[in-house]
Parts: C-alpha cells; structure tokens; sequence
C-alpha cells in the first residue's frame, strides 16, 4: 500500500520522539532523567479523579454531542469570565480531545490550500505540520532573548502577503517559558486589524506564570478583535490532566458550528466521563492550581540558577509554563570523548541522553538549533541531579 504524501512528508513529534526513547531506555533499566515530557508531574487532584469516578458509577459512558457536554462549555465560559473578566456564551465553545486538537481542527476549518500563517519561532513543535497537513503554508517569524523572544513588529507586518490568513500566538510560550508584554501583544493587535487577519490564541498555559498577574491574551488588550480571535485551552496543564484529552476552542459562533462539524466527522464527542471531571477542575477550588504554580516557580528559578553557573550556557529565565530554553551552542563544534562532533542540538541531545542519562529536547524542534529545552516538571532532588549529569557530561568536550 502506497502512504499519502502528506504523510511521508510529515515529521514526527520531536517531542514525543525523546520522551518515548527515554521512557524505552528506563524500561529497560537505564537510569534516565526525563526532562523532556510536557506533562506535569503532580497526580490529577482528587476532587477532578472523584468526579470521574462518579460518573463511571452512574454509567456516565455513553455518545455525547460533538460540540461537548452543555455543563462544561459553561464551565468554560464561567472560567474565562473569572480568569479574563470576559463574556462567552455556551454557543461560541466546542469541547475537543485535547488542546492540540481544537487547534488541529482550526486549521481544517479556517485554511485553503497555500494559505498562509504566521508563527512566530521559537514555537511550539506542532504548529507548522497542523498548518501543513491543512494545505496552509507556515511563516516562520524569528525572534531572540535579547527581546524576550518578541519579534519586531516591522518584521512580523513585513512577512505579511494576500495570502496570509493568521498568527498563531502561545503566551506563556512553550518551549521559551516567556511572556508577551502588553506592548507587545497591542501591536500584534493593530498589524491583525489592519491587514483583517484572524488570531489563534493557544492559552494552554495560561494559568501556569510566576508574574502574581492574572492570565492575559491578545483580547485582554484588544476586546474590540473578538470576531476574529479564536481562544484554544484545556485541562492538561493547568491541573495536571494531560492523558484525560479535554480542550476546547472558544469563538465566533459561525466558527464554532464548523469545529463540531467537523468533529462530527471525526472524533465525535470528546470522552463523556473526562468531560465530567473537566467540570469539576475548572468550577471546583483552584487550590491545586496555585499548588503546583508555586512549585514549578520554585524549580524554575533554581534551574535557571543552576544552569547560569555552568560555563558557557545562556539560560531563558522561565515566566511561566514548566519549560527553560537554554542557549548550549558554545558546545557546538567540541569532540565526544569517543571522537563524534557535536554539530548541532540535535547532536548535543543525544549525546547528553546516552552519555549523562539526561533527556533534552533539541531546540531546532522548535526552530532555533542554538537551544535545548528542559522541562521542570520534576522534584527539585530530580533536577539537582539531573544538573550535575549535565555538568559532568559537558565537562567531557573537547
């Protein structure tokens, strides 16, 4: 049987890819530190699990309708009305298997072959093959930590043809940790009315900044783009809920009929028990959201620390999310001590995995080949030790 050639062009998630050969290395009984999976590592709190199993007793199990349960699409609206001090109706919100789904899902709807979408790098890995798979065309967008990885806004209009569609924006960012300024995210606001683009506002790590300040996105500075932003989130991160695959997308109305058509087709409904449960995390006591907040703040800042006192790394200080994106390219060009040149991230990876039993995630993954990034969803003795593998490892470059 011949594949299609949309997939013998598709890459496999960097991500996933490192986190599964870690997991493979430890079942075998490798020693591995895994610091590249994007899931926290606190249990889901008791109160969301007990929902679910209430559910299950009551034989909650059964089809549900596409656009998702009414109770949890008002659970959404009553979350963005206390997060954001914004107005949604129940209408304007389709329930989808995941986050990325919902952003899987905006692609298909919203792009014709050779449309364009603006992406601003670094960017989360999935971004371009869901632009791909729809047909679209991804701009990529540069950016560096001098300016806390905001690009010039003179260089995101001038990336702008008729063909672009939209941008994509992840505030806090996954895999920078930062934070867009208001400033910022105001001129993205202008370039977006004055060319009639539309926004996807990928907030799935809202919940998760060290800033004291309530979660912001580009409508917290621009109410008047509501008919044209889209707002995806879910309940992976926030309350440590990554296998129960529950997002959603919130929006014009028009757009969101086309989302549960489109899931209709499908997926369908979203899994009907983990739909409960999704009501109680976002309308049940928010204490096991600050929890874990505090600690990944915690771990962040000592990460960063620790990174900053080893010659030659150029640590991102963390904002936000449970991601540090680390500059390791004056490593590039050393010798292995069995004589391989790391070339590149991707190089320096898999050498730090096999040689100091550290998993990292390669930064061309999310295009910029300079950095690592090293997830903080472990315990603080975890990351003490992962750090002194890494420092070891490093040490033996010549």
């Amino acid at each position: 049987m011949k594949l299609s050639e949309r997939i013998r062009r598709l890459k496999p998630s960097a991500t996933l890819a490192v986190d599964a050969k870690a997991k493979a290395m430890r079942a075998k009984g490798i020693d591995v530190i895994n610091l590249s999976a994007g899931e926290p590592d606190f249990d889901t709190p008791e109160h969301i699990r007990k929902a679910a199993k209430e559910a299950l007793d009551r034989g909650f199990t059964r089809y549900l309708p596409a656009v998702g349960l009414p109770e949890l699409r008002e659970a959404v609206c009553f979350r963005l009305k206390e997060d954001y001090g914004l107005d949604y109706r129940p209408e304007e919100v389709v329930i989808t298997c995941g986050a990325k789904q919902a952003i899987y899902n905006l692609a298909q709807a919203l792009l014709d072959l050779g449309d364009e979408v603006l992406i601003l790098s670094p960017y989360w890995v999935s971004y371009p093959p869901i632009v791909e798979l729809a047909g679209g065309v991804p701009v990529i967008v540069p950016s560096g930590p001098e300016a806390n990885f905001e690009p010039d806004l003179s260089e995101v209009e001038a990336r702008i043809t008729e063909r672009t569609r939209g941008i994509i924006l992840n505030s806090p960012s996954n895999p920078t940790g930062c934070i867009y300024s208001r400033d910022f995210l105001s001129g993205v606001a202008d370039i977006v009315k004055r060319h009639g683009l539309w926004v996807i506002s990928d907030d799935i790590y809202d919940r998760l900044r060290f800033d004291g300040k309530p979660p912001e996105n580009i409508l917290s500075v621009a109410p008047d783009l509501r008919g044209q932003v889209i707002l995806v989130n879910g309940v992976s991160k926030a309350y440590a809920m990554t296998g129960w695959r529950i997002g959603w997308a919130v929006g014009p109305e028009e757009i969101i009929k086309a989302l549960a058509k489109l899931q209709g087709q499908s997926t369908s409904n979203a899994t009907a028990f983990a739909q409960k449960a999704a009501v109680a995390a976002l309308t049940g006591p928010q204490d096991c959201v600050a929890e874990m907040r505090r600690a990944f703040a915690e771990r962040a800042e000592f990460l960063f620390r620790s990174l900053s006192e080893i010659g030659g790394l150029k640590p991102v200080r963390p904002q936000g999310t449970f991601y540090l994106f680390c500059d390791f390219s004056s490593y590039y060009g050393r010798k292995t001590p069995t004589g391989q040149t790391i070339k590149d991230s991707v190089s320096l990876a898999e050498y730090l995995l096999e040689e100091g039993r550290v998993a990292t995630v390669p930064g061309v993954a999310f295009g910029d080949d300079r950095f690592l990034r090293l997830s903080f969803a472990q315990g603080l003795e975890t990351l003490k030790e992962a750090v002194q593998r890494l420092k070891a490892s490093l040490s033996r470059l010549t």
